[in-house]
């Protein structure tokens, strides 16, 4: 009785979802026949191009949040700074972590939209237009979207690997240097190889994070970008392109997507798991 309820939230939106995705995805958008057209569909260039260009995003968004987020991380943690930017860091990086969404988009369209803040001081006060043909920024365009959710990624990634970071125990660096280890080998043999599983984990949950998310991109580029969860948009509620099915197809796709991306961050971190413990 005291797991009925996880059990039952797990039937209403977890595996029924999946089941009447799974079924929609083999329909037919007219007749409703069991087909696997809306998969073979899933081969054309403008869907090829979504995925690509979603996976791209994902992947530099993951890869640099997480760089970032790890030096901020070791620079407040073992980086001989003030104990309280530890504090202020995390703080932020709880906030930012879970903020995203419209509220997001519309804050750096504030920000560093066309008449943004930012914009607009830069223009004034040095003269440098984000938007003249020679820089020729958009914050509405692709780099201006990675730009946004590196916003949210890189605090994700602070609030992950601390703890790691805090595992790395003190007895090993001493160990390493009473036996001769530089500063460098202490980090090519020891502390990195304790943290890689964390730091591959996370980036990988980072790609996740970045993949799935809809309101912000479509909020900010206005579905212009072409990214999978834009054209699951357009197929479901949009007026031009409107077939539910192949929408359904879409997203299991990116169900297959994110269920390899989380079972590799399980992995890797169990095996990160062993050395915090």
């Amino acid at each position: 009785m005291g797991v009925l309820p996880f059990f039952l939230f797990s039937a209403l939106f977890l595996i029924l979802p999946v089941g009447y995705l799974v079924v929609g995805s083999f329909q037919d958008a007219v007749t409703h026949q069991p087909t696997i057209k809306n998969y073979i569909d899933l081969t054309e260039p403008n869907i090829v191009l979504a995925y690509t260009t979603s996976i791209e995003i994902s992947l530099v968004t993951a890869i640099g949040g997480g760089l970032f987020g790890f030096l901020l991380a070791y620079a407040v943690i073992l980086g001989g700074l003030p104990r309280f930017l530890r504090s202020l860091l995390m703080t932020f990086s709880g906030v930012a972590s879970n903020f995203a969404g419209i509220p997001l988009a519309l804050a750096f369209t504030f920000t560093l939209g066309l008449q943004g803040l930012v914009t607009k001081l830069l223009l004034d006060g040095l003269g440098i237009d984000l938007y003249g043909k020679e820089i020729k920024f958009s914050i509405y365009q692709k780099l201006g979207l990675e730009l946004v959710y590196l916003y949210f990624q890189f605090p994700l990634m602070i609030l992950i690997v601390a703890p790691a970071i805090d595992g790395l125990k003190r007895e090993w660096r001493e160990a390493s240097e009473n036996l001769g280890a530089s500063s460098r080998q202490y980090w090519q043999h020891i502390a990195l190889p304790v943290l890689l599983p964390t730091l591959l984990g996370t980036t990988i949950l980072l790609f996740g994070n970045a993949f799935g998310a809809q309101a912000t991109a479509y909020q900010l580029t206005a579905g212009l970008v072409p990214l999978v969860t834009n054209l699951i948009t357009a197929q479901i509620s949009g007026d031009v392109f409107h077939n539910i099915n192949l929408g359904y197809a879409l997203a299991m796709g990116m169900v297959v997507i994110m269920g390899v991306s989380i079972t590799g961050y399980s992995i890797l971190q169990r095996r990160s798991e062993r050395w915090l413990r």
